[in-house]
């Protein structure tokens, strides 16, 4: 796969403004609140790293995926947190303080593998 200006420069940019944009709007009083209240980070942190890994696990023996699908599943449900989420909880006015700690924790769990 060729890289390209597309690829290296504007989506990396894209991406970072729009990052930067979600970012501009949280306090530190955001994020104190979580600390105050771990139960929701702790709660989440459990359904994406263990749950929803099974879930997706299960959907796939239940309806018989193929393989090259049920890898795909598999990848997806590994990786639930980033970018698209934080943005997704942003416009519906979510807890946009705990999607990106949920982001951050998953992404710090995820590198130690």
């Amino acid at each position: 796969m060729q890289a390209s200006v597309l690829t290296e420069v504007l989506l990396p940019l894209a991406l970072a403004f729009v990052m930067f944009g979600m970012g501009l709007t949280l306090t530190l009083a955001d994020f104190a609140r979580l600390l105050k209240a771990p139960k929701a980070v702790i709660t989440g942190f459990i359904g994406q790293i263990i749950l929803l890994p099974m879930l997706a696990l299960g959907l796939c023996f239940v309806f018989g995926l193929p393989d090259y699908i049920a890898v795909g599943v598999m990848v997806l449900a590994a990786c639930p947190g980033g970018t698209t989420s934080n943005l997704i909880s942003h416009i519906a006015k979510a807890n946009l303080a705990l999607s990106v700690s949920l982001t951050a924790i998953s992404t710090i769990a995820h590198a130690g593998h």
